[in-house]
This record gives C-alpha cells, sequence and structure tokens, in this order.
C-alpha cells in the first residue's frame, strides 16, 4: 500500500503562489546600474573629449604659422561654449521626450530632472548622467570640425556666435532625428551607429557651404600654403585615432560584444585608408606624404563612423580602402578643379568620408554582427540601402540650407571676414594679439610683446574693404 505525503503548509503556499511568481519572473527588469557598463562609458567620454583639442593640434599644424593660434582657438573654445549650450538646451533638443518626430521638449532644461539613475530609454546599465555627457561631447566636437574649411579667414566674433547658432538649429534637431527615442530617421530604420550623419556629413556639408560663401584665402591657387609644423598635425592625428576607439566602441554604451566589434572595425578601417591614400598619393605624385598618410587615417575613422556597430572586420578593411581613394580624389584633384577652397579639407574628409561610410552601412550591414541593427544589400536586404541613400541626402540639404541661412543672418549683425590686411598679417595678431611662436628678438626690449602688438591689442588695424563681405 503507497503511504500517503503528509500535508505541508510550505508546499501548500507554493503552489498557491506559484502563478504569480510565474507572472513576476516574466515581467521586465527595472533598470539597473552595472558599474562595469557606466566604467566603460565614462572612460569613453573622456577619449571622446580628447579628440577636440586633438583635432585642434591636427588642424593647427596644416595651418600656416601666422594663424596657428586662431585655429587652435577655434576648436579649443567650442569645447567651452558647446559644453554650456548642452548642459542649458542642447541635451532636451536631442534627446528630450519626443514632439512630432522631430525635435526633444524642453523637460530637460538645464538638465532638469536629469540624475545618476538609469534611464531605460538610453542608459538602461548606466546613469542618466553618463549618457548625456557621453553624447555631449559628440556635440562638442561636430561644430569645430567645420572650422577646417573656413580656416585663415573668419573673424572670431562671427565664429563663436556660429557655433552656437549652429548647434542648436542644426546638430540638436538631426541628433534626434537619428538618435533620439521617437526621431523619425531612427524610427524608418536609418543607421547611423555613431555619427555618419549626425557628426560628419553635417559638418562637412556645412564647412563647403561656409568656404564658398565666405571667400578663398588671398594669394590660393597663386602662392604656396602649406602646413606650417606637420609633427603637430601627425600627433593631433594619432589622439583622434586614439580617441576615435570612445567614439565609436563607445556608441555600443556597455562593455560588450557590440563595442568590441566597433573598437575592432575602427580599427582596421583607418588602418586600410592610411595605406590606400598613401599608395594612391604615390602612384600619382611619384611619393607618399605623411600628410597624406594621416588625412587617410582620419578618412578611414570618418567612413566608418556610421557603420562601427554594424559591419564585421573585413567589410570594414574594404570601407576604409575606399575612403581612402575616395578623399583622395576629392582634396588633390576634384578641389582644385571646382575651384573651392576647403582650406583643411573639412569637406573633403568628413563631408565625402561620412557620405560613403553611410551608403556603406547600406551595403554591408548584417544582423549578424548586430541584431539590433538591419541587413544591408550584401546580406539579401536591399532597402536599408534607400534608406541610407534617404538619410544621407536628407542630411546633406539641411546642413547645407540652415548653414547658408544662418550665416546670411548673422552677416547682418557680424562681420564674417577679416579685413584684407588683417588676414595678410595672419589672424593670430589680428584676433588674438598673440604669436604662435616668439623668438628671442621678437621679445627684446619688452618683457610682453613687440610695439607693434601692443599697439595692435589696443587699437586694431584701420578697416579695409573685406575681400568677400556677405
Amino acid at each position: 500500500m503507497k503511504k500517503a505525503t503528509p500535508f505541508s503548509t510550505a508546499l501548500f503556499l507554493a503552489a498557491l503562489t506559484a502563478p504569480l511568481t510565474a507572472l513576476a519572473s516574466e515581467a521586465p527588469a527595472a533598470p539597473k546600474i552595472d558599474t562595469g557598463d557606466t566604467a566603460f562609458v565614462l572612460i569613453c567620454a573622456a577619449l571622446v573629449m580628447l579628440m577636440t583639442p586633438a583635432l585642434a593640434l591636427f588642424y593647427g599644424g596644416m595651418a600656416r604659422s601666422k594663424n596657428v593660434l586662431n585655429t587652435i582657438m577655434q576648436s579649443f573654445f567650442t569645447v567651452g561654449v558647446v559644453s554650456v549650450q548642452w548642459a542649458l538646451v542642447g541635451y532636451t533638443l536631442a534627446f528630450g521626450p519626443d514632439i512630432n518626430h522631430v525635435i526633444g521638449a524642453l523637460d530637460w532644461l538645464g538638465l532638469k530632472t536629469v540624475d545618476g539613475q538609469p534611464f531605460a530609454d538610453y542608459s538602461a546599465t548606466i546613469p542618466h548622467y553618463a549618457f548625456m555627457i557621453f553624447q555631449g561631447m559628440f556635440a562638442i566636437i561636430t561644430p569645430a570640425l567645420i572650422s577646417g574649411a573656413f580656416a585663415e579667414r573668419m573673424r572670431f566674433p562671427f565664429f563663436a556666435a556660429f557655433v552656437l547658432v549652429w548647434t542648436t538649429l542644426v546638430y540638436d534637431p538631426v541628433a534626434h532625428w537619428v538618435w533620439g527615442v521617437g526621431g523619425w530617421m531612427r524610427e524608418m530604420g536609418i543607421l547611423d551607429f555613431a555619427g555618419g550623419t549626425v557628426v560628419h556629413i553635417l559638418s562637412g556639408v556645412s564647412g563647403l557651404v561656409i568656404a564658398l560663401m565666405i571667400g578663398k584665402r588671398k594669394g590660393w591657387g597663386s602662392q604656396a600654403m602649406v602646413p606650417h609644423h606637420l609633427p603637430m598635425t601627425v600627433l593631433g592625428a594619432s589622439l583622434l585615432w586614439f580617441g576615435w576607439f570612445g567614439f565609436n566602441a563607445g556608441s555600443a554604451l556597455g562593455a560588450n560584444d557590440v563595442a568590441a566589434t566597433a573598437f575592432i572595425t575602427t580599427h582596421f578601417a583607418a588602418a586600410a585608408a592610411t595605406v590606400s591614400w598613401a599608395v594612391a598619393e604615390w602612384l600619382v605624385h611619384g611619393k607618399p606624404t605623411v600628410l597624406g598618410a594621416v588625412s587617410g587615417c582620419i578618412a578611414g575613422l570618418v567612413a566608418i563612423t556610421p557603420g562601427a556597430g554594424f559591419v564585421a572586420p573585413l567589410p570594414a578593411v574594404i570601407i576604409g580602402l575606399v575612403a581612402g581613394v575616395l578623399c583622395f580624389y576629392f582634396v588633390t584633384v576634384l578641389k582644385t578643379k571646382l575651384g573651392y577652397d576647403d582650406a583643411l579639407d573639412a569637406f573633403g574628409v568628413h563631408g565625402v568620408g561620412g557620405t560613403w561610410g553611410a551608403v556603406a552601412v547600406g551595403i554591408f550591414a548584417s544582423k549578424s554582427v548586430n541584431g539590433a541593427g538591419a541587413d544591408g544589400l550584401l546580406a539579401g536586404n536591399p532597402e536599408q540601402l534607400y534608406l541610407q541613400v534617404l538619410g544621407v541626402a536628407v542630411s546633406w540639404v539641411f546642413a547645407a540650407v540652415m548653414t547658408f541661412l544662418i550665416v546670411k543672418v548673422l552677416s547682418c549683425f557680424l562681420k564674417l571676414r577679416v579685413d584684407d590686411a588683417q588676414e595678410v598679417q595672419g589672424l593670430d595678431l589680428a584676433e588674438h594679439g598673440e604669436r604662435g611662436y616668439v623668438s628671442d628678438g621678437m621679445m627684446a626690449g619688452s618683457p610682453l610683446a613687440s610695439a607693434s602688438e601692443i599697439s595692435l591689442a589696443a587699437a586694431p588695424l584701420a578697416a579695409t574693404k573685406p575681400a568677400n563681405n556677405i
């Protein structure tokens, strides 16, 4: 005879609560901070911050010696002004609660309610603060990139005003479209992992528009305008390459497999473009230059940015190889043929490289790399290529039209370009009253500066008609 199982209150209660326990286990877990992810994203934010001073060195070395401080100042000052703008209004416009798929609401004005707790929409395993500051570093470097197109001829007051207005009216809305919850590009499925459209196309196209509006530098095409300090440029490029790992890998927002993929593809694309630009230059001009190699490196980094977390390593190499040759052609051949003075090749590298990279996502993307992404053309989904081209076209048009309007309006209140005499003298003295390099002879008889520099600081040169008064 089978022995009866003794009655157990514990067993009875377990049976009674089992359905409730099952339901609780199926409910989504509340966001919880992961210390590893948080440390990773904060380190990546610091790396991205480093990129803007690195850009200052990269651009500064390519400028002529009389304009080195002005060129560096444009990038360095951007760190300050955009940081303040981001805290006050930029972050809420870019990532705040969606309004009609176009812009973020002002709920987070002055970072109101943004805190150190995780936020499921953007930062499920990291503090909301960490996400906010990481994205802020992207906002900082983007307008700084534009400065390379009009280097050596824009008045600094105009530049400062332009950066503030452009970041608010151009960068913030497009960042919301592409990355913000509810943004229309994000809803359509247009992919941009770390800023091909938001950062590089916007900055490159805007730079081209300003270069056309402000006009060429005096002597462009007839005088040699070579970099004054290539070692400085190489140092800047090296720091950019280093910081770009934070730029791309950090966009995974966690220390995970997608971050590892983005890290690897970033490096391989940069390396491939370094080689392809140098080889192309070798074949066309007979010698590979250091400037060409570092320019190729940046072109590869730009091109892989939109797809860093969506493509595999081998496609990253292909993207880099194409970027090096394509950007080389625009910088060394097409710019001369078309006759526009993109002084430090902001458009030739960032506009062109960003465009190719965004389109390449539609070709090489694979859900086997990142399940949160999409398959591209080679994985059997030609629609993704169409979406990427649409995103590129909209970014081009929006950047061009808005930049043109911003420059036109600001020109009603501020003078765009330095006077001819000031441009010849150099913007370091004309705009800042300083020299980048001071010899013992210059310092003789004065502990501070020469008489001409003191008089310049006290009373600027008499105004002459600008070369292109808009």
